[in-house]
């Protein structure tokens, strides 16, 4: 059925070797982020052949999906109080920034007797979650009086919020301040997590702090790129998911509207720029299951004009392949086009 997903598992297993072999260079272990693919059993399980240590994803019910698989599992979003009880059940460990919320998971933890890992979020400067450095103090000694908890390590994460790249100097900070923990404390941290995909152009110059020992990649993966600069990674694909919509009206028609013109579909007055007529493709797919401005036609001469929820207008006028109502039209997509795209279930993912 379309529209559809094509995934490559080939190519998936390629990108994440390439990424596992560029961090074990140095030391560093990676965690496969699988949110943007919904946690998908089957695609989780090439990151993993690949050589990840473990899955991580923002939602309990993706974990619960890959629970079968033998490998550690981390929540990534920071978790609810009311989900403890979950959280406990399907991730070995999670980060956090509220102690109100650990305090919550420690009964959790009790009440099965399990230990359940923690890594204590730092904010840097990005301004998502974490907890300021000159509070480390006041959480860490606290932390430590949970006994169903473990403080596994503490992490950062950089560029998804306020785009703050990492560097050798916040990273830096992240390595002092969990020597500083251990020091202080006379504990020793497993993990020092040093953000996502962006965090991998420091490996590529040499330039990453020697404490951190864990990466939670999840774009250079499926795409193929670092989301420092938008590099693409040597080695990697950024084909290894398709979308392919297909045609469902296809005909010449003018560039402009005619008629007074209003809102649209979602509120908006549109503005038009007159090329004249064009030849004009409907797809069956919109903007309720992807964001338009989030794909990239594999044929570069069809544009991309315009979408509401349910049609796609391509501007067909100067591509020189003979399409036809009924033909297919494929698409690469960004990360945030992906991550729509597998939410919806009116698009079908299959595997090749």
């Amino acid at each position: 059925m379309y529209p559809r997903v094509v995934i490559n598992k080939k190519k998936l297993y390629e990108n994440s070797k390439v990424v596992v072999d560029m961090a074990s260079k140095q030391d560093i272990n990676v965690y496969a982020v699988t949110k943007v693919y919904c946690g998908i059993k089957e695609l989780a399980e090439e990151s993993i052949r690949a050589g990840v240590v473990g899955i991580a994803d923002s939602r309990v019910e993706n974990l619960i999906q890959m629970k079968d698989l033998d490998v550690p599992k981390m929540l990534l979003r920071l978790p609810m109080g009311c989900e403890a009880d979950q959280v406990v059940k399907y991730a070995d460990v999670s980060l956090n920034s509220e102690l109100s919320t650990m305090r919550s998971l420690n009964e959790a933890a009790e009440s099965i007797d399990k230990k359940h890992g923690i890594i204590l979020m730092i904010d840097l400067g990005d301004l998502r979650e974490g907890i300021l450095p000159e509070h480390v103090d006041e959480i860490v000694p606290e932390i430590l009086k949970l006994q169903n908890l473990v403080l596994e390590g503490i992490g950062v994460n950089l560029t998804c919020y306020g785009g703050v790249i990492p560097n050798p100097v916040n990273l830096g900070e992240l390595s002092l301040i969990s020597s500083d923990i251990e020091t202080k404390y006379g504990i020793a941290l497993k993990v020092v997590s040093g953000g996502n995909s962006s965090s991998l152009y420091l490996l590529e110059k040499g330039d990453m702090p020697e404490r951190i020992n864990q990466l939670r990649v999840g774009e250079a993966i499926v795409l193929g790129r670092e989301t420092a600069y938008g590099d693409p990674i040597p080695g990697t694909h950024d084909d290894v998911f398709v979308l392919e919509a297909k045609i469902i009206e296809l005909k010449e028609k003018a560039s402009i509207p005619r008629g007074e013109i209003g809102m649209d579909a979602f509120g908006n007055k549109p503005t038009f720029e007159d090329k004249g007529q064009m030849k004009r493709a409907i797809v069956a797919i919109g903007r309720q299951d992807v964001e338009p401005s989030g794909l990239m036609p594999f044929d570069d001469k069809i544009e991309i004009i315009g979408a509401s929820s349910d049609h796609m207008i391509l501007d067909m006028t100067h591509v020189n392949a003979g399409y036809s109502v009924g033909d297919v039209v494929k698409f690469r997509m960004d990360y945030g086009a992906m991550l729509r795209l597998f939410t919806s279930h009116y698009v079908d993912k299959v595997t090749e």
